[in-house]
């Protein structure tokens, strides 16, 4: 089969040609994200803003995305995959808009709102362009770049706290211009782009075909990557001396979780996914445990790295856990429900942060207990399904 060459899987074209046209979107629009996440904590104490506002927009924010993650595969099976990709951000980049003109609390709470939901719509395009694949391991190869890329921009991103700040309009600008190059690939590319006969949204009943752990497992991600998006700038802000150290550190998170995804790739295919997100989760609470009680910076530092390898981790291998075997025409809407669960999570996580634990390190009491139950409930998932089916390490 020569890289031009596509295969029909019930109702879709699959092509065999490296999805660069996604990809190369999602790098831009990763970068933007990943400054915009850490800039919006951090500017609300220089606008006058209350900082528990910190926790209200990252809510509203994951509040659109649990909706989009409702309808999103609907829009993506009627436009096809490029021009919804070209709508999605194109409604994120009103949403900056908004917040670079008017710098109010209400506007700001719309706007996060209204970017989740379009948001979700990207992941959805993003993740089924590139999981529609001929084979499972070509789908872990692609979803590998996908990660990288993803945690490669939200890195590179934090680095705008500190160089271009969290004041003024430069901010929004810069931003706003990323998100522009983000449509602009999508608008003038037409690469290897799925086609479809028939949509395959999501509905319900399909919750109850997931394996039980993928399922739990994005909702964990969630709640935990919630809180570290939308709450653990604000935690760092109280450890360090400026913004500029503050971006550093987020996106050492960030470096974490984009340098363990070739592991991930090459330990997923030797060992059970569950077992392998149990060992992601005892490992980050171990992290947890180092920042909390780090001495120095250079600990907080590696306990930040740690910590981001392991949750960021968690969401792709159990999505690759939930895919393996299934059919191409059903990527959509496993996609859909996979993010509606992980979106669950994040609408919940910052809120049960602030709120549930308090103190000095409440947040990463929250984020101990997350991982560390999740750690318990992945064994026991691990024990039953290898009493069950003893050769299930090979899935």
């Amino acid at each position: 089969m020569n890289k031009t060459s596509s295969v029909s899987h019930g109702g879709c074209v699959t092509p065999s040609a490296f999805p660069w046209v996604p990809l190369v979107s999602l790098t831009g629009f990763a970068i933007a994200s990943g400054y915009l996440m850490s800039l919006i904590p951090l500017a609300l104490a220089p606008l006058g803003l209350a900082p528990h506002l910190a926790a209200w927009l990252a809510s509203a924010f994951y509040a659109g995305l649990l909706l989009g993650a409702t309808f999103s595969a609907r829009i993506v099976a009627t436009l096809g995959h490029r021009r919804a990709l070209v709508m999605f951000l194109g409604i994120v980049l009103l949403s900056i808009t908004a917040m670079a003109a008017i710098k109010g609390q209400g506007v700001w709470l719309l706007a996060r709102f209204v970017a989740g939901v379009a948001i979700a719509g990207v992941f959805v395009v993003v993740e089924s362009w590139l999981l529609m694949a001929d084979s499972d391991r070509q789908r872990a190869k692609r979803l590998g770049f996908y990660m990288a890329a993803l945690y490669g921009g939200n890195a590179l991103g934090q680095l705008g706290v500190g160089y271009v700040g969290v004041t003024g309009n430069q901010p929004y600008w810069l931003i706003g211009g990323l998100i522009t190059l983000a449509i602009m690939v999508p608008l003038f590319a037409r690469h290897g782009e799925p086609r479809h006969e028939e949509g395959h949204s999501a509905r319900l009943g399909s919750l109850k075909s997931l394996r039980k752990a993928a399922y739990i497992g994005c909702l964990v991600s969630g709640l935990t990557l919630g809180a570290v998006y939308g709450l653990l700038p604000l935690y760092l802000a109280e450890r360090v001396s400026d913004h500029q150290q503050v971006g550093a550190m987020m996106a050492l998170v960030i470096v974490g979780g984009m340098a363990v995804q070739p592991v991930i790739g090459l330990v997923s295919a030797r060992m059970s996914k569950v077992l392998l997100m149990t060992w992601l989760c005892v490992i980050g609470t171990a992290a947890v445990a180092l920042i909390a009680f780090a001495g120095s910076q250079w600990q907080m530092g590696i306990g930040l790295v740690v910590l981001g390898a392991a949750v960021f981790a968690i969401y792709p291998v159990a999505i690759t856990y939930a895919c393996v075997g299934l059919a191409a025409e059903k990527i959509v809407a496993a996609t859909e429900v996979l993010l509606l669960a992980y979106s669950v999570g994040s609408v919940s996580g910052p809120l049960l942060a602030d709120n549930a634990f308090s103190g000095t390190n409440g947040l990463m009491t929250y984020l101990a207990v997350c991982l560390l139950s999740t750690a318990v409930y992945m064994l026991v998932m691990y024990v039953k399904e290898r009493r069950q089916m003893p050769d299930l390490s090979a899935a």
